[in-house]
C-alpha cells in the first residue's frame, strides 16, 4: 500500500513518516538545511506477514505543491497531517482538494505536535478537521492524535495503517490485473547498475527481463532488475513504489524525464486531445470564470504539462459547477481512460479543479454534436464492459475493440473476453478489429440485403449495386475499408456476392435476351487470347464483324453491367478474367518496387503492351482505387483488391 502524507508546511509530515519508519524522507542535502521537504521523499516500513507500507512525503510549501500533486497521483492512502498547535492552514485546504480531485478514497488524519497543544486545543480542533472534511473524499476520517517527538500515539497509527493495508488487497487485485503502467518520477544513474527510474505502478505488473516502453518518447527498454517496495525482487505489482534498471539501445538518463510513463508497449499511443469531466473547486469571490480556451497547468501522475480548456457548453464555468471539456495539450501525454488529472493555474497559485479522463481520442471538431454527447456519457461509465456496451449502443455504433482496450489499459486478451461476454461481432481489418453487437450486425445484414432486394426489383437487367452507393445507404455506415471486411462476412455466410464494382444477392441471376447472348458470344473471342492485354478498339470490332458500331458498343456495355467484360476506356473493353490478370501482374510489379511504388513504364513493360493502352488500364485502375496515384508514381492499395475477384495477398 503507497501512503501518501499532505498537509501544510512545517505541520510534520516528514518527522511523522521517520517516527512510523525509521527513515528520514528529505533526501536533497537543500531540504535537511531549510528543514523544509522541497522533492519527493520516499520510505518504506515492513508489516510482519503482510505488505510493506511505502510512504511518499510530499511538499507543504505552496511554492512546490505541483509536487504534491506528482507524489499523490499514486497513492492508495492519505495520510492528511495537521499540526495541533496550527489547526487547518491554506495548504491543508489545497491538499486536501487536490486528494478529493484524484478520488483517494480511503485516509486518516494525523493530529500532530500533541504534546504542544492544550487539552481545549486537542478538543477544539477536531471539530475544525471534521468541517474541513465533509464533502470531500475524506469525509469522516478518523482523526489521531499523535506526536513524532514524545512517541504518543505512534504504534496505534502504525498499527492501523498495517491493518488497512491488509483490507485493500481486493481492490489491488483489479488493477494487477490491468496491463503494466509505472509513472516516473525520477531518473538518474548508478555506478555499475546503470539508468534507473522510480515511481509507482498505477496498474498491471512488470518482471526482470519484461520488455517495456517509454511513453511519450516510444523508446523501446528491457527490465534488467527491480526492486519493489525497497527490496530486491523478481516482480513489481500494482500499489508498489518500484526501482526500475533500464537498459536499451537509447535508454540514458537525459533522455527520462518525470512525467514519463513506463508501460507494456501494447500501450504506447501518446495524445494531446483528451474528451475529460472537470469538477471547479469553489474560487474566491470577484474570479473571472473559466472562459474558453482557458490556459491551464495539467498534472496527470507524475506529469505536468500545459494545456487550454476546451468548453463543450457555451456558458462559462463559476467556481464549484461541474461538467465535461476537452483539454488540448501543448505536448503529448502517455494516460490511460479513468485516469485522474488536476488543473491548476498558470501561475501556479491555485488549484483550478480536476477530474477523470473519458476519451483519450476526441475528434477536434463537431464536439458539441448529439452524436458526441452520447459517447462521452457512455465513456464516462467507470466498468469497461458497461462502457463498451453504452458505446456501441449510440452512433456510430462500432467500436475498434483493439483502441479500446489499449486506451483502457487493459491487457490484450480482454479484448476476446469482453467480445465474448457482449456477445460481439468482430470485423478484422489489419491491425484493426472493430466490434459491433450482434443486434446491430444483424440489422446490418437485414438492411444490406433489403437494399439489395429493392434495387434487383427495380433493375432486374443489372448485375448488382455499386458499392459505394449501398455503403451509404446502410446502417450502421461503416467506413469503407471496413465495409468490405463486413462484406466478405456477408459473402461467407451466403447472403450477397461480390460481381466485379458490384454487390448483389446471391440467389440473383441476369440473363440478357437469347439475341443479345448470341451476339456476346460471337464477340467475346475478340477480346481473348494473345491479344487480351491489348484488345482492338470497338469501331475496328465493328469493321471486323461486320455489324454497326453502336450496335457492339451496346453489346459490349451490356456485357460490362454483366460482369463479363469491363470498359476500361471509351473505345476499349477488357474481359473480366484479364482485368483481374492485369491488377495481379500490377501487384507483383509493386512488390518487386524497392518502396512499393512504380511508374507506367513498369507497368506497359511487364504487360508487353503500348504506353498508351497501359496509362488507360493504370487510370482505370486509379478510378476503382485499386492504385493510388502521386505524380508519376502509383502503389497499390490493398482494401481494392478483392474488386475483380477473389482478394489477393499483395
Amino acid at each position: 500500500m503507497i501512503i501518501g502524507t499532505a498537509g501544510h508546511i512545517d505541520h510534520g509530515k516528514t518527522a511523522l513518516v521517520r517516527a512510523l519508519t525509521g527513515i528520514d524522507g528529505d533526501r536533497l542535502k537543500e531540504e535537511k538545511a531549510r528543514g523544509i521537504t522541497i522533492d519527493l521523499g520516499f520510505a518504506y516500513l515492513p508489516v510482519p506477514d503482510g505488505p510493506t507500507l511505502g510512504f511518499v512525503d510530499v511538499p507543504g510549501h505552496e511554492r512546490f505543491v505541483h509536487t504534491m500533486v506528482a507524489g499523490a497521483g499514486g497513492i492508495d492512502f492519505a495520510l492528511l497531517v495537521v499540526a495541533a498547535d496550527d489547526g487547518i492552514m491554506p495548504q491543508t485546504r489545497e491538499h486536501l482538494a487536490i486528494i478529493d480531485l484524484l478520488g483517494i478514497r480511503h485516509g486518516l488524519v494525523a493530529l500532530t505536535k500533541a504534546d504542544l497543544a492544550t487539552p481545549d486545543r486537542l478538543r477544539a480542533v477536531p471539530a475544525e478537521i471534521t468541517a474541513a472534511l465533509d464533502g470531500t473524499s475524506l469525509a469522516g476520517a478518523d482523526i489521531l492524535p499523535v506526536s513524532a517527538h514524545t512517541g504518543q500515539g505512534i504504534d496505534a497509527l502504525r498499527a492501523r495503517l498495517a491493518a488497512t493495508a491488509r483490507t485493500l488487497t481486493g481492490e489491488r487485485a483489479a488493477a494487477e490485473a490491468s496491463a503494466f503502467r509505472l509513472s516516473v518520477d525520477r531518473a538518474f544513474t548508478l555506478s555499475g547498475v546503470g539508468v534507473v527510474v522510480t515511481g509507482t505502478v498505477l496498474s498491471g505488473r512488470v518482471r526482470v527481463g519484461d520488455g517495456v516502453t517509454v511513453s511519450p518518447s516510444g523508446l523501446p527498454a528491457r527490465v534488467r532488475s527491480l526492486h519493489a517496495q525497497n527490496r530486491v525482487a523478481e516482480e513489481g505489482r500494482a500499489g508498489d513504489r518500484c526501482a526500475l534498471n533500464l537498459a536499451g539501445p537509447d535508454i540514458t538518463k537525459g533522455a527520462l524525464h518525470r512525467g514519463d510513463m513506463v508501460l507494456a508497449p501494447a500501450l504506447h499511443a501518446p495524445t494531446d486531445r483528451i474528451d475529460a469531466s472537470l469538477r471547479l473547486l469553489p474560487r474566491e469571490a470577484g474570479a473571472k470564470p473559466l472562459g474558453q480556451w482557458f490556459p491551464v497547468r495539467l498534472h496527470h501522475a507524475a506529469a505536468e504539462v500545459g494545456a487550454r480548456v476546451v468548453l463543450l457548453a457555451d456558458e462559462a464555468l463559476a467556481g464549484g459547477e461541474a461538467t465535461q471539456v476537452q483539454l488540448v495539450l501543448e505536448r503529448p501525454i502517455a494516460a490511460a481512460v479513468g485516469d485522474r488529472y488536476v488543473i491548476r493555474d498558470v501561475s501556479a497559485q491555485h488549484t483550478l479543479g480536476g477530474g477523470r479522463f473519458l476519451d483519450l481520442r476526441p475528434p477536434p471538431r463537431r464536439r458539441r454534436t448529439a452524436e458526441r454527447v452520447a459517447q462521452r456519457a457512455a465513456l464516462a461509465l467507470a466498468e469497461p464492459a458497461a462502457a463498451l456496451a453504452a458505446l456501441l449502443a449510440v452512433p456510430p455504433y462500432a467500436v475498434d475493440l483493439a483502441a479500446f482496450v489499449r486506451d483502457h489499459a487493459l491487457p490484450a486478451d480482454r479484448a476476446e473476453t469482453l467480445a465474448s461476454d457482449l456477445d460481439l461481432v468482430v470485423l478484422e481489418q489489419g491491425d484493426s478489429r472493430t466490434a459491433l453487437s450482434a443486434d446491430h450486425w444483424a440489422a446490418f445484414l437485414a438492411q444490406l440485403t433489403e437494399r439489395l432486394t429493392a434495387y434487383h426489383a427495380e433493375n432486374p437487367d443489372l448485375q448488382g449495386m455499386g458499392r459505394e452507393k449501398l455503403r451509404l445507404s446502410v446502417l450502421p455506415r461503416l467506413p469503407a475499408p471496413l465495409f468490405a471486411v463486413a462484406v466478405q462476412r456477408a459473402v461467407a455466410q451466403g447472403l450477397v456476392a461480390l460481381d466485379g464494382a458490384f454487390i448483389r444477392l446471391s440467389g440473383h441471376t441476369v440473363r440478357l435476351a437469347p439475341e443479345d447472348e448470341a451476339a456476346w458470344a460471337a464477340l467475346a473471342p475478340l477480346l481473348g487470347g494473345e491479344v487480351r492485354f491489348r484488345p482492338p478498339r470497338v469501331r475496328d470490332i465493328a469493321t471486323d464483324t461486320g455489324r454497326a458500331e453502336t450496335e457492339v458498343r451496346r453489346i459490349l456495355k451490356l456485357a460490362s453491367r454483366m460482369g463479363w467484360a469491363d470498359q476500361v476506356a471509351h473505345d476499349h473493353f477488357f474481359l473480366r478474367d484479364t482485368v483481374r490478370e492485369m491488377v495481379a501482374l500490377a501487384v507483383d510489379v509493386a512488390v518487386q518496387a524497392p518502396d512499393g511504388t512504380f511508374v507506367a513504364a513498369s507497368f506497359r513493360d511487364r504487360m508487353d503492351n503500348g504506353r498508351k493502352v497501359a496509362i488507360q488500364i493504370l487510370d482505370f485502375f486509379d478510378r476503382h482505387g485499386i492504385t493510388l496515384r502521386r505524380g508519376d508514381l502509383r502503389r497499390i492499395n490493398p482494401h481494392r483488391l478483392d474488386l475483380f475477384g477473389p482478394p489477393m495477398v499483395l
